[in-house]
This record gives C-alpha cells, structure tokens and sequence, in this order.
C-alpha cells in the first residue's frame, strides 16, 4: 500500500501491492503457422523498446526457422532473459508497435483486464526498480543465461494503482517521449544539415569556389597556407594548485576545464586540443586562458574569428592527430595545409549563417535534456 509523491487530480486511493501474475498472465501463443517471417523478428532494447530487428540492428539473427517463435503482439509484455550492462537480470518492456515474434529466450504475456499494458513498462523503465524486482527471481546460470521460468518472473510484487490512473500515467509519459524524440530528431536533422553545409559552403580538393554561395558572392577564393592566415601557438601551464578562483575560462582540450583570476588572451578566440581530446573546437568569446594541453589561434589577420572557428572545422583537426597512447597534435602538420579565404562579406554571411545552425542545435539538444531530467523526476516520483 501507498501512494506516488506527484499524481494527476482526481486520484486519491492507496496503489494495490499484489504479484505482477495479478496483471500478466504468460503467453503460449508460437508461430506455428508461419505467419510471421525472419522480417518480422523483434528485439528488445532498453533504450528503445520493442522494435523491429531488422530496423534496429540492420540484419536478422533469427535462424532458418522461426516457427517455435513466440508471437507478440500489440500491448504484449516481454521479459528478455539476456543481461544488459546496467540491467544484469534483463529487462520488461511493453510492445507499442506492430505484432511479431521472439525467440523462446524471451517470455511473453498478455495482459488482463486490470491493465493497461502500456504503464508495465513506464513501471519499469528505471533500472533500479527493474532490478530490484527481477533480483530475487532470477538465478544466474553458468553462461550467464537467467534460469527463470515465465511463470516465475511474474511472482515478484509490485505496486500499482487502479486502471484509469495507470492509463492517465502511461499517456503522460507517451507524451514526454515523444517531446524527447521530436527534439532529438531536430537536433540530428540541424547537425547533419550542418555537416553537409560545412562540405558545400567551404571550397573542396584543390577548388577556388565552393558549391553553395549567397547571391552576388562570384569571385574565386584566395588559397593561403593556414600559418598565413590563423596560426596556432601552445597554450599556458596552469596546474590546479595554482589556479584561483575568478571569472575568466580556462580552456582545456576537452572544453571549459574551470575559472581563474588571470587571462593570456583577449577574447574572441578559437581553441583545439593539443593532447588528449584532438579534434574538438571551442569558440570563447570572452577573455580566456588557454591551457597548455591546447593550441589556440594567435593571429585572424584581419579575418572574421568566426567564419576561421568554422574553417578550421572543415579541416577535421583530429586526422593530424599522432601517438599511441595519448594523442597529440602537433601544430607544424596544421600550419602547412592549404585553406581558401573569402572576402570579408562573404565570410559574414557564411559565419552568419553557420552560427545560427550552431543556435539550433544547441536549443534541441538543451530540450532534449530538460524533457529527459522531467522524465527522470517524473519515474521517481510517479510511482510507489
């Protein structure tokens, strides 16, 4: 008995604790018949849910016959009796999608008319409840396989409302998901947008023209050697001990390591890895000290920084990076590269253009984080 700290109005009587076999009962339904073929094999991800194999993992794994297959169907509940790396005794999940089947690892269920089929996996979507239920219900064989039967998965208790309220639940977080997804879905579309702009706005193998250009821009680009235009110089030792605290970044190779008292170099100003972490660009628009696992642009000559911020990834710094163990990069194999120069105006309106796909793709993905801490919060509050 009890009740979730957060619930919707209207909502008031103590959650049942009673055997998951209350609301599921095991499915003995095989693909005897062969309705159902290799395409329509099912996999079960913790992240995903129930999707179709072939569209998940690229290929089917099924062997030749599928005919002892169980049959899942729509509203079917799936326990996988495979470990995952932060789910070692499985997973529950609750099919959403179009009917199919599974291999025998994997027990399947019905549900009865007291649930709503889809609240079984908003239940267990957290892993710490899925573990702890499936815990003392699973004995873990010699080759790491669960040694549980179907029937015995379901003896574990859980707690759970009356229908309307798990229906009211699991359409709440149907909702949130599918947020999460659209904004996800967003974020990839900006970024690959982005990466194919970077191919198209810039000159490519040897050309004086890029593919893409804003109307009224006709004139070839200047081909200069990257020393000429934005050089790169080592940046500054500054060990933990001696940093204070303040409010000026200090650049790190993997990004914005903490904030000291003290500057090297007026803002703004472009930064790449020097060792450890090659590749990865940051643009600081403020005062910063760069520290000495990074290089950092000295000189823009009279260049626009950002339009050099958005040259130098077209370069894909991490192709130079040397080392076995922990890579490096060595500016002398930079500055030779031949690069082409626009003129200041177009550099602005490719910069422009650039920096505004970067916004996008910030906005989706600092959406996709919000909606994935509500969803968080919403798994540990929501339930009993």
């Amino acid at each position: 008995m009890g009740k979730p700290k957060i619930r919707f109005k209207g909502f008031t009587e103590d959650w049942e604790q009673c055997k998951l076999g209350e609301f599921l009962e095991v499915s003995g339904e095989k693909n005897f018949d062969g309705t159902f073929t290799r395409d329509d094999v099912l996999s079960v991800s913790g992240e995903l849910g129930i999707v179709n194999q072939i569209e998940f993992q690229g290929r089917s794994f099924a062997g030749a016959s599928v005919l002892n297959y169980g049959v899942v169907g729509t509203g079917d509940v799936v326990y996988t009796k495979s470990p995952l790396k932060t789910n070692p005794y499985g997973i529950i999940k609750t099919n959403k999608g179009k009917p199919g089947i599974v291999s025998t690892l994997y027990a399947v269920y019905h549900g009865k008319a007291n649930v709503f089929s889809d609240f079984i996996q908003c239940y267990f979507e957290q892993n710490a409840r899925v573990n702890n239920y499936l815990h003392p219900l699973v004995n873990k064989g010699a080759k790491n396989d669960m040694k549980v039967s179907a029937e015995n998965a379901l003896k574990g208790i859980v707690s759970f409302p009356k229908y309307e309220e798990q229906m009211a639940i699991a359409r709440f977080f149907s909702v949130l998901d599918h947020l999460i997804t659209l904004h996800q879905r967003k974020y990839d579309e900006a970024k690959k947008l982005k990466k194919y702009m970077l191919q198209k706005m810039f000159p490519q193998n040897g050309m004086k023209v890029p593919e893409i250009r804003f109307e009224g821009f006709t004139e070839d680009w200047e081909q200069r050697k990257v020393k000429n235009i934005a050089p790169l110089q080592r940046g500054f030792d500054l060990p933990t001990s001696q940093m204070e605290e303040g409010v000026y970044p200090v650049v790190m190779s993997n990004g914005i390591g903490g904030y000291h008292s003290q500057y090297k170099v007026k803002g703004p100003g472009i930064v790449t890895g020097r060792s450890g972490t090659i590749g990865k660009l940051h643009y600081i628009e403020d005062d910063y000290w760069p520290h000495n696992t990074t290089l950092w642009v000295t000189d823009f000559n009279g260049n626009n920084q950002k339009f050099i911020y958005y040259m130098y990834q077209c370069l894909d710094l991490s192709r130079f990076s040397t080392g076995s163990g922990v890579p490096t990069l060595n500016r002398n194999d930079v500055h030779d590269e031949v690069i082409c120069i626009s003129s200041m105006g177009e550099q602005k309106k490719i910069s422009d253009y650039l920096t505004n796909l970067d916004y996008l793709i910030t906005l989706h993905q600092r959406k996709c984080d919000e909606l994935v801490k509500i969803k968080k919060y919403m798994l540990q509050n929501m339930f009993v």
